[in-house]
């Protein structure tokens, strides 16, 4: 793509989630969904291949769907209260079909068979984009109508969510795939808490933004595919390969990193709502999650493939030194000691 087309493609990008992001009308919400899909499906067409043709196609499918029943569920709280206003959202069969079709754009279950798929299908920065970018205007929308939504369906799409991003990240070896999962487990996270605390839920899905940013980005950097790749990536830049290392670790949410911070204020807002039982549950099939984050850094770490001499010094001279990468990585590892700031701004 040329630089022009470039800028017109970024621009609808952006500008489709921030009209959705900051508008009140349903019409005005769902032209922003759309014409952000349309950017987005130009920039998955770009590399001149089957592979990335069928996700484009995948992902065009389930977005208009998902769009189509937002409209339809828009349409009949239209009739039933008589106006456009996205928190005048009072039909609470509107309201279920509401959730199920943002559900389904994010990629929560029980309709994310599309999202690891389309990740796998696509070059490196649209699965970025894909698993960040592209879940801040569906999820804004449900910010605005979490008053009306079901809670009891919310949290078993949240459970179900946890339960499949780590039963399903098990049997991967797809780097990409492995980080689709990661994200459908984190959204099980951000839909428990939805009802209960709106403002934790956003805090968590910022977080994870910030975390998974930087992730992709090493990965891209060290072209790093497959967890095989990851065997030899040391070859390529020591310090690429602990940081990468450390990002799974806080991704996880083990205790000393950022990662360990919203999973804390869930599990503390969880049990101060007397929801022991889902507590419980989220926290358990957590390990799961932490099960293959460590495999994957023990592969990283711990294991030596049987290399060539001259494979040593693949990369060696190519640096790591980039803006936004050394900006987000500290962001992403050490930011724990800030907890007690975001309850209270909770």
């Amino acid at each position: 793509l040329n630089l022009f087309t470039q800028l017109i493609v970024l621009s609808g990008l952006m500008t489709g989630t921030i009209i959705t992001a900051s508008s009140n009308h349903w019409l005005m919400a769902w032209s922003g969904l759309e014409l952000n899909m349309l950017s987005m499906l130009v920039i998955m067409m770009k590399p001149k291949h089957p592979r990335t043709s069928e996700a484009a196609i995948k992902y065009f499918l389930t977005q208009a769907i998902a769009s189509t029943l937002m409209l339809f569920s828009s349409t009949i709280n239209t009739i039933q209260t008589g106006q456009w206003n996205i928190t005048q959202m009072t039909d609470k069969y509107a309201c279920t079909m509401l959730l199920l079709a943002m559900t389904m754009k994010i990629g929560a279950a029980p309709i994310y068979f599309w999202l690891p798929e389309v990740m796998q299908g696509t070059t490196t920065t649209t699965a970025l984009i894909i698993a960040s970018w592209q879940k801040i205007a569906p999820i804004t929308i449900l910010f605005m109508t979490h008053n009306h939504l079901p809670p009891k369906i919310i949290t078993l799409i949240g459970i179900t969510s946890t339960i499949i991003g780590g039963w399903g990240s098990i049997n991967q070896t797809q780097m990409r795939k492995l980080m689709a999962y990661s994200s459908i487990s984190n959204l099980g996270w951000t839909m428990v808490i939805f009802t209960i605390s709106p403002h934790i839920a956003m805090l968590n899905i910022a977080i994870y933004i910030i975390m998974i940013t930087p992730t992709f980005l090493i990965m891209k950097k060290t072209a790093m595919k497959t967890l095989q790749d990851s065997t030899t990536m040391w070859t390529s830049s020591t310090v690429a390969n602990i940081t990468l290392t450390l990002m799974l670790l806080s991704m996880s949410g083990l205790p000393p990193l950022t990662g360990f911070a919203p999973k804390l204020l869930i599990l503390n807002e969880l049990v101060m709502q007397n929801l022991m039982p889902i507590a419980t549950t989220m926290a358990m099939f957590s390990l799961i999650n932490m099960f293959f984050y460590i495999r994957t850094t023990y592969i990283t770490t711990m294991t030596t493939p049987p290399i060539m001499t001259s494979n040593t010094m693949k990369w060696r001279l190519t640096s790591m030194q980039q803006k936004l990468t050394s900006t987000l990585i500290p962001l992403s590892l050490i930011t724990l000691p800030l907890t007690p700031i975001l309850m209270h701004m909770t």
